[in-house]
C-alpha cells in the first residue's frame, strides 16, 4: 500500500521535469486584481499614428462604447418584457437590434485594443460612463420603451458625429472609417426602425 501524500505537498498526478520544475495537471490560478495595463493608458502600437491621436481616439471610442453596451442591455430588456398587439414584431425587432449593438460593442472595442487602449468590458463599468438614463427596473409600455430606446439611440449618434469630426482631424482613418461606416450608420437606420413604429395611422382607412 502506497504511502499517504501530507497535507499540502506537490499537486496530485505532477511530475518534475528535467529542469528541476515541477509540472501539474492542476490548474494554476493568479492572483486577483493585478493589472498589467490601466484604464486610460496606452501601450506601444507600432501604426504610424501618434500617441496623442491614438489616446483621444481611444477616450472617445471608449465612451461610445459603453453607451452601445447600455443599449444593448436595454433592447434585450426590451426584447423580454415588451407585451401588447405589437408583441410579435416588437420583440423580433429587439432582439435584431440588440444583436446588431452587440457587433457594434465589439468592433469599438478591438478598435481600442488595436490603438494601444484598454476598453470598457465590464458592463459595471460602463454604466459608470454612460450618459444614457437607467429605466425602471420593471415593465414600461411600447410607446416609453420606444421613446427610451430612441433618446439612447441620439446620445449615441451626437457622440458619433463628434468623434467622427475629431479623428478626421487627427489622421485616425481607421477609427473614421469604423464610426462612419458602421456605428453612426446602424444607428441611423435602428433608429429610423424604431421610430416608426409610433406614427400614428390607421392601417386601412375608414
Amino acid at each position: 500500500m502506497p504511502p499517504k501524500t501530507p497535507k499540502g505537498s506537490a499537486r496530485r498526478g505532477s511530475v518534475t521535469s528535467t529542469n528541476g520544475r515541477r509540472r501539474s495537471p492542476e490548474p494554476r490560478l493568479a492572483p486577483l486584481g493585478t493589472e498589467i495595463q490601466r484604464f486610460g493608458t496606452l501601450r506601444l502600437a507600432p501604426i504610424a499614428l501618434e500617441s496623442t491621436a491614438r489616446s483621444e481616439s481611444c477616450r472617445l471610442l471608449n465612451v461610445i462604447l459603453a453607451d452601445s453596451m447600455i443599449l444593448y442591455a436595454l433592447y434585450k430588456k426590451h426584447h423580454w418584457l415588451v407585451a401588447g398587439p405589437t408583441f410579435y414584431q416588437l420583440h423580433l425587432l429587439f432582439d435584431k437590434h440588440a444583436e446588431e449593438q452587440n457587433e457594434i460593442v465589439d468592433l469599438l472595442a478591438e478598435r481600442v485594443q488595436s490603438l494601444g487602449g484598454i476598453a470598457v468590458g465590464d458592463p459595471r463599468h460602463a454604466a459608470e460612463l454612460t450618459t444614457i438614463e437607467r429605466p425602471p427596473n420593471g415593465s414600461e409600455d411600447v410607446p416609453a420603451m420606444i421613446h427610451r430606446l430612441l433618446d439612447a439611440h441620439e446620445a449615441i449618434i451626437e457622440k458619433v458625429r463628434d468623434a467622427i469630426d475629431r479623428t478626421e482631424k487627427s489622421g485616425d482613418w481607421g477609427s473614421n472609417d469604423l464610426l462612419m461606416g458602421d456605428v453612426l450608420r446602424r444607428n441611423e437606420l435602428q433608429t429610423w426602425f424604431v421610430a416608426s413604429h409610433v406614427v400614428d395611422l390607421p392601417l386601412v382607412e375608414a
